[in-house]
This record gives C-alpha cells, sequence and structure tokens, in this order.
C-alpha cells in the first residue's frame, strides 16, 4: 500500500503536467494568415490590371482598325474611279489623309500591289515584314513594341498598327494606322498605381484586423494555458490530499494490526488451552476449534495487511473463484440471517484459477457482501429484506465477481468517490469510509480492479436506479483456461 503511494507521488504530477499541455494544442498562426491574404490580395490586383492592359489595347487596336477601314474606303473609290488615280486627286486625297494624321502620334501608310513597302502621306517608304505580313493574311490590327515604333514615327512606346485591305487596279492594296498607345499607357500606369494603393490599404486593414486577431488569440491562449495550470494545480491538491488519505489510512491500518495482534494470540492461546477441557463435550469442542479457526484466520489476514504495507507482494495461490466465494459466503452467512437479508452465490462451472491471496479476496467479497446487506437492510419500503447476488463469471482473460443488491443504491457521484478513503454514505457511526478503499487497494496489488455503480432494474414499463452494482476483476492465472 506505502508502494502505491510512492509510485503515485512520484508519476501523477509529471502525468498531469503533460496532460496540461496537451489539452490546448497550438492555434493556427494569424500572421500567415494575414500575408496569405496580403498575397492573394496582391495577386488578384495584379492579375486585374494585366487584363484591363491587354483589354485596353485590343480596344484601341480595334478603333485604329476601324479608322483604318474608312481610309481604306475612300482609297478605294478614289482607285477605282474612271481615269484611275490622276496626280490631283492623289494630291488632294493625301492632303486629307496629312490632316487626319497627328504628329508623333498618329500615322497613316498605304501598300500597293506594284510596290515594296509602306508608303506615307510624304512619299517616304517603309518596311516592317511583320506588319506587311499580318496586313496580307487579313489581320484587323497587331502590336507594335516599343523597338518597332520608330520606325513609323512614333515614340518609342508601346504603339499598335489598324489593318485595312482591299481589292484595286493591279492587286490587294492595303492601309495601315500606325497609332502610339502613350495615353493609354498612362492611363494604365495611373490605373496600377491606384491599384498598388488599394492593395496598401486593403494590406493596411488586413494588417490592423490581423492585429488585432492575433491579440486576441494570444490572450485566449494566455487564459487557456492559465485554466490549465489552474485544473492541474486543483488536480495535484486534490491528489494530495488523496495521497495523504491513504497514507493516513496505512499508518492507521499498520496501527490496529499491530495492536490486534497481541489480544489476538492471547485469545487462541487461551482457546486451545480450552480445548482438552472440553474434550468431553461435542457442542463446546466445536465451539473453542471455531475460535482457533477464526482466530488463526483473522491472524493470516493482518499478516497480509501488514506485508501490504511495506510494500510486498500478497502470497500467491492458484485458487478456484468458486470455493473463494463460497468461503466469503460462509463467513457472511450469519450476518445475512440476522437482518432478514437472502443471499444467492452463483457461480459458472468449469471457472479458471486465479492467482490470489485467497484470504485478501475473502475479505474484500466480504466487504461488498456486508456493504450490500446493510442496504438493503436500511432500505423500508416493504419489500422485506432484500436480495443479494453474489455472480462468479470468467471470460478468456478475467474472472469478475459480480455483487448486486436491491438495496437503497447509490448515486453516480457516490460511486465515483466510495473507493476514497473516509468517505461513506452510511450514517454518522455505522461506517468508516475504510472498507471500500482498502478493498480497491488489495483488488488492485493482485492486478485486478474494483468498480462501484448504480444498478438499473426494470419496473412495469420504465427503468428506475435501484440497488448497486460493485465488481471485482482479476487477471486469470497463467497456464489455465
Amino acid at each position: 500500500m506505502l508502494s502505491i503511494l510512492r509510485n503515485e507521488s512520484q508519476y501523477a504530477p509529471r502525468r498531469r503536467t503533460q496532460e496540461a499541455h496537451s489539452a490546448h494544442p497550438r492555434a493556427p498562426s494569424v500572421g500567415a494568415s494575414m500575408a496569405l491574404a496580403i498575397t492573394l490580395i496582391a495577386a488578384l490586383a495584379y492579375w486585374d490590371a494585366q487584363g484591363e492592359s491587354r483589354n485596353a489595347l485590343a480596344d484601341f487596336g480595334r478603333e485604329q482598325a476601324t479608322l483604318a477601314h474608312g481610309i481604306s474606303a475612300s482609297l478605294a473609290s478614289l482607285v477605282k474611279s474612271p481615269g484611275a488615280v490622276s496626280a490631283s486627286r492623289s494630291h488632294d486625297f493625301f492632303a486629307d489623309v496629312r490632316n487626319v494624321e497627328q504628329p508623333s502620334s498618329l500615322r497613316l501608310f498605304i501598300m500597293r500591289p506594284d510596290r515594296d513597302g509602306l508608303r506615307t502621306s510624304d512619299g517616304k517608304i517603309v518596311h516592317d515584314a511583320e506588319v506587311e505580313r499580318r496586313l496580307r493574311n487579313g489581320d484587323s490590327w497587331v502590336p507594335l513594341d516599343r523597338n518597332e515604333a520608330p520606325a513609323f514615327g512614333l515614340p518609342r512606346r508601346t504603339a499598335v498598327a489598324g489593318l485595312s485591305q482591299f481589292d484595286g487596279p493591279g492587286g490587294r492594296w492595303g492601309v495601315v494606322v500606325a497609332a502610339t498607345a502613350l495615353r493609354e499607357r498612362d492611363r494604365e500606369v495611373r490605373a496600377q498605381w491606384r491599384s498598388v494603393v488599394a492593395v496598401v490599404l486593403a494590406s493596411g486593414l488586413v494588417l490592423v484586423f490581423g492585429g488585432l486577431a492575433a491579440r486576441k488569440q494570444r490572450q485566449e491562449l494566455e487564459l487557456a494555458r492559465e485554466l490549465a495550470i489552474a485544473d492541474f494545480q486543483r488536480e495535484r491538491d486534490e491528489q494530495l490530499v488523496q495521497i495523504d488519505k491513504l497514507a493516513t489510512m496505512a499508518a492507521l491500518a499498520t496501527g490496529i494490526a499491530h495492536e490486534v495482534s497481541t489480544p489476538l494470540g492471547v485469545i487462541v492461546g487461551r482457546a486451545e488451552q480450552l480445548l482438552p477441557k472440553v474434550a468431553t463435550d461435542e457442542r463446546a469442542t466445536k465451539g473453542v476449534r471455531s475460535i482457533i479457526e477464526q482466530g488463526t484466520r483473522i491472524s493470516r489476514v493482518i499478516r497480509g495487511f501488514l506485508n501490504l504495507a511495506r510494500g510486498e507482494s500478497p502470497s500467491l495461490e492458484h485458487v478456484n473463484p468458486g470455493v473463494v466465494a463460497e468461503a466469503a459466503r460462509e463467513l457472511v452467512e450469519h450476518r445475512f440471517e440476522k437482518a432478514g437479508v437472502r443471499l444467492n452465490v452463483t457461480a459458472d462451472p468449469n471457472l479458471p484459477d486465479v492467482a490470489c491471496d485467497p484470504r485478501l479476496i475473502e475479505q474484500v467479497l466480504i466487504n461488498l457482501l456486508l456493504n450490500a446487506c446493510d442496504a438493503c437492510d436500511a432500505c423500508d419500503d416493504g419489500n422485506g429484506g432484500g436480495v443479494v447476488e453474489l455472480l462468479v463469471r470468467a471470460d478468456s482473460e478475467r474472472v469478475g465477481f459480480v455483487v448486486v443488491d436491491d438495496g437503497v443504491g447509490i448515486t453516480p457521484e457516490a460511486a465515483a468517490r466510495a473507493a476514497e478513503p473516509f468517505f461513506t454514505t452510511k450514517q454518522p457511526g455505522h461506517g468508516t469510509g475504510l472498507g471500500l478503499a482498502i478493498a480497491s487497494e488489495l483488488v488492485k496489488h493482485h492486478g485486478g480492479q474494483l468498480s462501484i455503480a448504480p444498478r438499473s432494474t426494470q419496473m412495469g414499463a420504465r427503468n428506475r436506479t435501484r440497488g448497486t452494482r460493485a465488481s471485482v476483476e482479476l487477471p486469470i492465472s497463467k497456464g489455465t483456461g
């Protein structure tokens, strides 16, 4: 018993600390969430700006293509008119073209089927293989990069060329309207800056609210940590109280055992002295032998308690569970008869052996049976003295001793504390609160488990809680089945 106290005090605080830390897993990082949100905002803004840039350039190219189509129609009517293209008409046409052109902004070029290159309104020839190819292919417009633009008399900025062609004298004629996208690009740059400002503002809002969320998260984590520490301290205090009770119980049991041993030896010695003197009286002889047997049994139980209190293992024997149950029944039978409570013992046939100290396990069963008897005796509902059953069952690994009664019963809260030292539900003066605590320690020393729970019974169409169910489970002896 004392060895258990030492083990509990050594390992329990460490186990509780680990549970306190693992009860609150690390929360997701708010900083990572903010960084992801800002990245998504910037990516969406960039994607939107690029899309708008492409759309704006395409719209500008289509505008130049429309202008090229208009000029192409005018040129077609000129070259197809009777008399072909006279010098005066050509001069008038190019004069009109120069009025349409804007220096360094918009230029007009004509491609004749009988000449290479693109002719300007002032008679110069410009060669651009890509534009000429796209013109012959019937494209409506083509972008010009910043390196191509100066060849068309435009600034070194992105430009577009609107394309149009028609059938005229000698074959396919072409019209090219080259225009700089300077203003469009400037508007695009301003739009991009507006996007940058929007991203910065959105990021600022994300950072502000993310910072608030992070602060709240830290506060929650700190509160959770404080609660975990408080729970750990409370459980540790409860455990220290429990250990103190167990230590008190161990010291009390040891003291009682020492104090009882001496008068018990005197009783057994006097009884042995009386035995020859009553040899002629059969009834007296039987009574004296009973005193000696029970005194000897008590002495063995006391020695078993003392051995456990010193941290020694119980003296194990391979015994049949049914024999242990029957021995416990014989020892409490007179108490049940006096209380008017019926006791039924049922053991499965062919039970496997258990390795135990039979006297200590008998003492555990005696304690459970007497508690059940007291519960039935205290139940005054007109049903008589009540019934207590001791059932012995076994599975592939364990043997179970189950004591059920139909007495006053126990609440789930009281059942959870039933094995605590000095806890009792009996009236003052009728219980010490040590019986189940000692029984639980005895079962643990045998590698088993003691459990106490309310018993549910069927009453008509309804279930109700009536009585108590106590169970002792012990491992089967190795080599038995």
